[in-house]
């Protein structure tokens, strides 16, 4: 492997004075100084329906065929060169360092060219000057990527083999086009990025989100004012609160994905991210398949250099076909957190993490603790669904070190005497040897953060019985099952997957409540964190426990 170090005498080319067309250009790569590149701005692809794309390409500034990293979205592909300028709206995001050629979220120009790479940037239909309709993550947009792969695939400056790579937005059209498996797309990176619109983002166990789904689609029509074709998924989740078939036309076919992948999860994108990557992994075919999961900040742990060393390994064994130990990788490498930004990676052969030992907790109303055995007697908890200061907080405290890696399943017995239906929200925290809160990062890159995260409308609480597990309940959403007057019914809820190291004598705290148990910290037309405000709640929720009723909090334990 022989970089070519930066020339820190070359003057780096402000990205305001590219123009269309062929451009040689100096970038200020962060991981190998000022470096030359071309750049062939608004590249026209022309679809066979007679749309035309654009696209930024970035290439070495020499002879040769060269493997191909693309991403693709409709946030605009010169949109926020250097993400580091939204600090100062978003100032918890961390330390992002990128070239300034780079757009949001996407593979970096500066590392990726200097390693003998051609950097693809695709905005999508309805996007960059496009007028096509813009129909976020659906298989219109995949059908599109699949052209511009094909076509990449076919260039001069190809050697025929295309690799998908990027966060969010990016990971979210990978898993899409991937379903498709496009014959020149040879391996995937999608970094954090959902693939089931309906319980990942639109609505959390049924209930709609009002935060950042619908801030991010109103940022999508103010990105394009002037394109009246762009699907109005606002209107869409307030007329579809069930997983019908419009919702149902944006889950990706996880299932028919064979492309090798190698993707990252985080056990901090919980209401966003979280959930959709372990499914991607879980449910994609591909024989060749890898899950790293980190327990960190989004953009900062995809653009940190060790990082981008394992992208790099993985895309120069099926791009380039070097043989360089990559299929040594474990097939799944987690971290286990301890506290804030620290914790211990340790390795799988699978997700879930096979010879895990699901252990249940029971609730006890009484004495509001968590216990291995069932309370003999019956107990009624309750709290006010509409006061921000009730809840109800139940711990166990560890006698022994453990590690808890995976999803949680809360079983409840509920019950309302002044409404049909109910609104639980529940929360997962960690309590050191003190009692103090032990924190960690969150959605949207948040520093108070807690453990892990779980919500259901009650009405829907029919489960699949064919994709439930013991430790991950699978809700329909499909029918609404309301509740008479004083109705005992149990309920599960899905506690999104999380991994966090409890020493002897650390505690474990189940917070049930009627509202959001973090609340959001937006600002007037900043939803930067999920928010729900169209409840259905109503006065007191009633919690049995004890005898029949067994409560309980089914936590996946890891042997040692």
């Amino acid at each position: 492997m022989n970089h070519l170090l930066g020339n820190p005498e070359l003057n780096v080319t402000d990205v305001n004075d590219v123009h269309k067309g062929l451009n040689y250009i100096v970038v200020d790569s962060v991981q190998y100084g000022n470096q030359e590149m071309i750049m062939e701005k608004d590249v026209e692809v022309i679809m066979k329906d007679g749309e035309t794309l654009y696209l930024n390409i970035f290439r070495p500034n020499k002879e040769g065929r060269f493997p191909v990293v693309m991403s693709a979205d409709t946030y605009g592909k010169d949109n926020k060169p250097k993400i580091t300028n939204m600090g100062a709206k978003w100032p918890t995001l961390g330390n992002i360092a990128t070239s300034s050629f780079t757009p949001e979220e996407s593979p970096d120009p500066g590392f990726w060219v200097p390693n003998e790479y051609v950097v693809v940037k695709v905005a999508l239909r309805g996007s960059s000057g496009s007028n096509g309709i813009l129909s976020p993550w659906s298989k219109r947009e995949a059908k599109d990527y699949y052209e511009v792969i094909e076509w990449a695939s076919q260039q001069e400056w190809s050697n025929g083999n295309v690799g998908t790579n990027g966060v969010s937005y990016l990971a979210v059209t990978q898993w899409w086009v991937a379903s498709l498996n496009p014959p020149h797309l040879k391996a995937m990176i999608p970094w954090e990025g959902l693939n089931d619109m309906y319980r990942e983002v639109a609505f959390h166990g049924g209930i709609p989100d009002t935060g950042f789904f619908r801030f991010w689609i109103k940022g999508i029509f103010a990105r394009w004012p002037n394109n009246p074709n762009i699907e109005g998924l606002i209107q869409a989740q307030k007329d579809h609160t069930l997983f019908d078939s419009y919702w149902k036309a944006h889950q990706v076919p996880l299932p028919q994905i064979r492309i090798p992948l190698f993707t990252c999860a985080s056990w901090s994108t919980q209401g966003l991210h979280n959930r959709g990557t372990f499914e991607g992994f879980k449910q994609a075919s591909s024989v060749n398949k890898w899950l790293y999961v980190h327990g960190r900040k989004e953009w900062e742990s995809y653009y940190a250099r060790e990082n981008l060393e394992k992208q790099k390994l993985f895309f120069d064994y099926y791009l380039k076909k070097e043989d360089n130990d990559w299929k040594d990788t474990p097939t799944v490498t987690y971290e286990v957190r301890e506290k804030f930004y620290q914790g211990h990676y340790r390795e799988a052969s699978d997700f879930p993490i096979p010879n895990t030992q699901y252990t249940a907790l029971y609730l006890d109303g009484e004495n509001h603790s968590l216990n291995l055995d069932t309370p003999k007697q019956t107990h009624v908890s309750h709290y006010h669904s509409e006061k921000d200061n009730e809840s109800l907080r139940f711990t166990y405290t560890f006698s022994e070190d453990t590690e808890l890696t995976g999803n949680m399943n809360l079983k409840l017995w509920v019950s309302s005497n002044e409404a049909d239906d109910m609104e639980i929200f529940a929360g997962i925290k960690k309590l050191d040897r003190q009692g103090n809160e032990v924190n960690f990062p969150d959605f949207n890159h948040i520093e108070q953060g807690q453990v892990a995260t779980g919500w259901l409308r009650v009405s829907h609480r029919k489960l699949d019985d064919e994709k439930s597990t013991i430790i991950q309940p699978w809700h329909k959403h499909e029918q609404e099952l309301k509740l008479k007057k004083g109705e005992i019914v149990p309920i599960e809820i899905e506690i999104l997957p999380s991994s966090t190291y409890f020493k002897q004598g650390e505690t474990l705290v189940v917070v049930i409540k009627g509202n959001e148990i973090i609340k959001g910290t937006s600002s007037p037309g900043l939803s930067t964190r999920y928010e729900h405000h169209e409840t259905v709640n109503k006065g007191h929720h009633y919690i049995h426990t004890g005898a029949n009723y067994d409560s309980q909090l089914i936590i996946p334990i890891i042997p040692q």
